[in-house]
């Protein structure tokens, strides 16, 4: 009796590079988790396939940390990304290359992911969609602040000022400083209103700052796509 095949799972490809002569290391979001593989005649049909933003059906092999393609091919609908739209999926790949443990299930992640990717395409605007997706991969992972208390556990007041402590949440200050946020803007985002005055700009920089220790000090190369010439 021959071996059943194993399992395969839904997939996006977050980058691919050349790999010995024919071949390509691929890493792969899964609901399972950031998996890497090994993607045999890459240059062929298949190769063609592992691009970023398509949606794949993948079946992988071996049980070290390395893992082996032994089957991929698309499923539903791929999303077509151009311009601004291009370099935000680029920029979510980077971000979860970076930030997303190796074969750490998180299948919120992968479904939100699907998601944004396919209102990006849709068009829909770029800075919301971006700073959700920022959050919830940050919620996720263990690094969330409640956005309507403070670390003290009391409510963000409209009027006052507030500074992050990246490893406890938001606290309030009384002398002006760099950095701070103003309540208003922290509860505007807390209910994602994002047509309040400030809102979107200042979700920017809370999302810069609570990302950065996570990053370790190295910058986000897909940033500087967005830079205007």
């Amino acid at each position: 009796m021959s071996a059943s095949p194993p399992p395969s799972q839904p997939a996006y490809v977050l980058h691919s590079r050349a790999y010995r002569e024919t071949s390509a290391l691929v890493d792969f979001l899964t609901p399972q988790g950031r998996l890497r593989a090994v993607l045999r005649s890459a240059r062929g049909k298949t190769g063609t396939l592992a691009r970023p933003f398509v949606a794949l059906d993948v079946e992988f092999r071996g049980k070290g940390e390395l893992k082996n393609v032994g089957r991929l091919e698309s499923i539903g609908t791929s999303s077509w990304l151009n311009g601004e739209a291009l370099f935000s999926g680029l920029y979510l790949n980077e971000l979860l290359i970076r930030l997303l443990p190796a074969e750490d299930p998180h299948p919120a992640v992968f479904d939100h992911y699907a998601a944004t990717l396919l209102a990006l395409a849709e068009g829909r605007p770029l800075e919301p969609l971006l700073r959700a997706f920022e959050w919830r991969l940050l919620d996720d992972l263990g690094y969330g602040f409640e956005l309507s208390n403070d670390l003290h556990g009391e409510p963000i007041a409209a009027d006052g000022m507030y500074r992050l402590q990246v490893d406890a949440g938001l606290e309030r200050v009384y002398l002006l400083q760099p950095g701070l946020f103003q309540g208003a803007e922290l509860l505007a985002m807390s209910e994602a209103d994002w047509n309040a005055p400030g809102a979107l700009s200042a979700a920017k920089r809370l999302m810069r700052q609570a990302l950065a220790v996570h990053l370790g000090g190295r910058p986000l190369v897909s940033r500087e796509l967005f830079r205007k010439p």
